[in-house]
């Protein structure tokens, strides 16, 4: 029912900026929940951070909070991840993902039912 495509993903110097796009469709971008998040190799999937349907509320991953901003643009329907000041520790398959459901929890993975592909950041020391 919704369709997500990533792009933006690709390689940056530690202290650098760049901005992930998520593409959605299939369903009124507006009423969904979007959020990202992150998965390096070896390790679980993690959130990254969050942006709510109507009033936009977002949550961000204590890693995250101060050097990344998650947006949306519904006239576009797409999110975005503005990523700055990155770290190696950065580095992994950024992933976007949507809920239906306001009641299902906004942090966990659990909580969404559409994926995109991902996307793979590399950070370099």
């Amino acid at each position: 029912q919704v369709q997500l495509v990533e792009s933006g993903g690709g390689l940056v110097q530690a202290g650098g900026s760049l901005r992930l796009s998520c593409a959605a469709s299939g369903r009124t971008f507006s009423t969904l929940g979007m959020a990202w998040f992150r998965q390096a190799t070896g390790k679980e999937r993690e959130f990254v951070g969050r942006i709510s349907r109507f009033y936009s509320i977002t949550n961000y991953a204590d890693s995250v909070k101060g050097r990344f901003t998650i947006s949306r643009d519904n006239a576009k329907n797409t999110a975005y991840l503005q990523m700055s000041s990155l770290k190696p520790g950065d580095t992994a398959v950024y992933y976007c993902a949507a809920q239906t459901d306001p009641g299902a929890p906004a942090t966990l993975s659990n909580g969404y039912q559409y994926w995109g592909q991902g996307t793979q950041v590399t950070v370099s020391s």
